[in-house]
């Protein structure tokens, strides 16, 4: 007996396993709210240096044209330079004749407050020379998500789903509204770091609760729903953002729904497969039989078959001495390791170096990150559609290559055509989200079953890791404006060529152990429709 037949007895997709999804759609919605959040926190309005001393009886306008320099755009005057004395002839004659000496701002700046009347840069002066200061706390930021998903991956296997899942709610709740009150830089990055730790094992327990609880048949269905609830929390971003625009309240909102988690916590099932893969039998038959229960279902199978699953399972754990090595250890399996890690980081590091860059098309800010989400929707959908006829392979070197192309396009494109470059690059955001959805199916068909594990905490490692260089790459327009896109796009073309490397896996049988990856070509495994377990991945949560 396997634990597929326990499900198949009490229903493996009925009333309680929508209910335990919909349990988990509030803290799922909650991750993009955190981890797109730098957008509208860090945002650093348009400003100029404060200009002091007395001008007599000059107008706001004159005393800024003496005092500090025009853009050579003509676009106003400058962000971080003033004049080291007042040019008061540029009243006379508009001209100043030599360039006259400068410096940097002197007596702190003044910032439009139109868009956002509060934000990190704003509070703490985060511009100019100290403008690099708000993407380095993106980065800080998904440095806790790296360890989080290290450490919460390792205590949901040794002490269970729903206990780590608490912890998560916990941690995440307490350094998030905690962030909120930070009262210097140096403490809020390190509060958000701590708030990416505990988010990161909401994100880990909240997919692998739902997904071990549905029976095989509905799991790709489930994975996509449930994936929705990125695309959705990242919707209500641009909504919260929007009505509340001072940084502060902001991360409070964004932070108050794991609140209604905290309380609904207590309706969520344990893993009933973790529960008897650790021996826990008793507490194993009181959620299968309530599960029954709520689908309207017989009780499950007696203690004693359960028992006998039980020791069977505890069996298998043991005799799994597989490790990370092995990932490394045969030929083909480096080149399958080496591939997908990098994939895996050019997917991640595009789709974050496009969400994380949503100004310059003309659009409110708002409204380009809600375009940017919304987009994901259709794409997340048609991509799973586009799985079936054209295969794995093909749908992920096509979606990477393609985000490069329109990236390179956005480039070429003259400013004037915003609205030409806003769809380009609305475009490009719903193929990084397409590509993302096809890694998650396709690197999990790809690993062997007694590795695959260890495969995807790789291969996500290696995403986390492309996540916290997205920030960094951005500062690099102040070397040259268009530098972060070059290198974006260079790094989908990269990722998506390498992907052509991979094997196909549309309609083949999942290999099991790594002989079945090192079979010469000829020897390859029989094809025949099977379900692929790609979603034991946490998607982009991580």
């Amino acid at each position: 007996m396997k634990f597929e037949d326990i499900l198949d007895e009490i229903d493996g997709f009925g009333p309680f396993q929508i209910a335990v999804l919909v349990l988990l759609w509030v803290p799922r919605m909650v991750l993009p709210c955190h981890f797109l959040l730098n957008n509208f926190i860090a945002a650093s309005p348009p400003h100029r240096c404060a200009i002091g001393g007395t001008f007599g009886n000059l107008t706001e306008e004159q005393r800024l044209t003496v005092s500090i320099p025009a853009r050579g755009d003509g676009g106003g005057p400058e962000s971080c330079e003033m004049f080291e004395e007042p040019q008061l002839q540029l009243l006379a004659n508009g001209s100043r004749g030599a360039d006259p000496p400068t410096l940097r701002c002197q007596s702190g700046w003044v910032y439009d407050n139109s868009t956002f009347s509060s934000t990190m840069a704003t509070e703490w002066d985060l511009v100019c020379d100290r403008k690099s200061l708000t993407q380095t706390t993106g980065s800080i930021f998904f440095l806790g998500v790296i360890l989080g998903g290290l450490v919460f991956g390792f205590l949901s296997d040794k002490y269970g789903r729903k206990n780590t899942l608490l912890a998560s709610y916990i941690t995440a709740t307490v350094f998030g509204f905690a962030s909120a009150s930070a009262d210097s830089y140096v403490l809020f990055a390190v509060l958000r770091f701590l708030t990416g730790f505990g988010l990161t094992g909401i994100g880990i327990n909240a997919l692998v609760l739902t997904i071990e609880w549905v029976d095989t048949e509905h799991r790709l269905f489930i994975s996509v729903i449930g994936g929705l609830s990125w695309s959705a929390g990242n919707m209500l971003l641009a909504g919260f953002a929007f009505l509340v625009n001072d940084w502060r309240p902001l991360i409070v909102t964004v932070t108050a729904p794991l609140g209604l988690a905290l309380l609904t916590w207590w309706w969520v099932p344990e893993s009933a497969r973790w529960l008897l893969a650790n021996g826990k039998v008793e507490k194993a038959q009181f959620y299968l039989d309530k599960c029954a229960k709520f689908n309207k279902r017989p009780k499950a199978s007696s203690n004693l078959k359960l028992q006998k699953l039980a020791d069977f399972e505890t069996l298998e754990k043991k005799k799994k001495n597989y490790t990370y090595l092995h990932l490394i250890k045969t030929p083909k399996m480096r080149r399958l390791t080496v591939l997908t890690g990098v994939v895996w980081y050019g997917v991640a590091s595009t789709y974050y170096g496009i969400s994380l860059n949503v100004g310059g098309f003309g659009l409110n800010i708002y409204l380009t990150h809600f375009i940017y989400a919304a987009i994901e929707v259709p794409a997340k959908l048609t991509v799973y559609f586009l799985l079936g006829v054209f295969g794995r392979r093909r749908c992920q070197a096509g979606t990477l290559l393609l985000t490069g192309v329109c990236i390179i396009t956005n480039m070429l494109l003259p400013p004037g055509l915003w609205q030409v470059r806003a769809a380009v690059a609305i475009l490009g955001k719903g193929l990084s989200e397409a590509s993302f959805t096809t890694v998650i199916l396709y690197t999990a068909e790809l690993y062997p079953t007694v590795v695959r594990q260890n495969g995807l905490g790789y291969t996500n490692l290696m995403g986390r890791v492309g996540v916290s260089v997205a920030p960094l790459i951005l500062l690099l327009g102040d070397v040259w404006t268009v530098l972060p896109q070059v290198i974006i796009s260079s790094v989908a073309i990269v990722s998506g060529l390498a992907s052509l490397l991979l094997p196909e896996t549309l309609n083949a049988r999942l290999p099991e152990t790594v002989d079945d990856v090192e079979k010469p070509s000829g020897d390859e495994i029989t094809p025949e429709s099977v379900e692929p377990p790609a979603v034991f991945l946490q998607s982009k949560n991580i």
